[in-house]
C-alpha cells in the first residue's frame, strides 16, 4: 500500500485500483480507518484525537487526494502530500 503522507505517528496510504468511492487509509499503531475523501466518512477504529488530525489534514488536501486517487486508479506513481504540522 503506497504511503502518501505521514504525520504525528499517522500513516496515510492508498491502494492501487481500490474500490469506489475515492478514499484513503489511515493507520495509527494498531488502529486503521478508511476515510472517504469528499465526505470524510470514516469506517474503522481510531482514537478521537488522531481522527481529528486525520480529518483536519483531509480538509486541507481534498484536491490533492482526489488527484492521487485518479493516479492510483491508473496505477501511476502517487505523489507525497504535505503532512499536518
Amino acid at each position: 500500500m503506497p504511503e502518501i503522507s505521514r504525520f504525528l505517528g499517522i500513516t496515510i496510504a492508498m491502494y492501487y485500483r481500490d474500490h469506489a468511492p475515492p478514499h484513503f487509509h489511515a493507520i495509527y499503531g494498531e488502529f486503521e480507518v478508511t476515510v472517504a475523501i469528499a465526505s470524510g466518512h470514516a469506517m474503522g477504529d481510531m482514537p478521537r484525537r488522531a481522527m481529528a488530525h486525520i480529518q483536519e489534514w483531509r480538509q486541507l488536501h481534498v484536491d490533492e487526494l482526489l488527484r492521487a486517487w485518479r493516479l492510483a486508479q491508473d496505477r501511476c506513481p502517487l505523489p507525497t502530500i504535505e503532512p499536518l504540522e
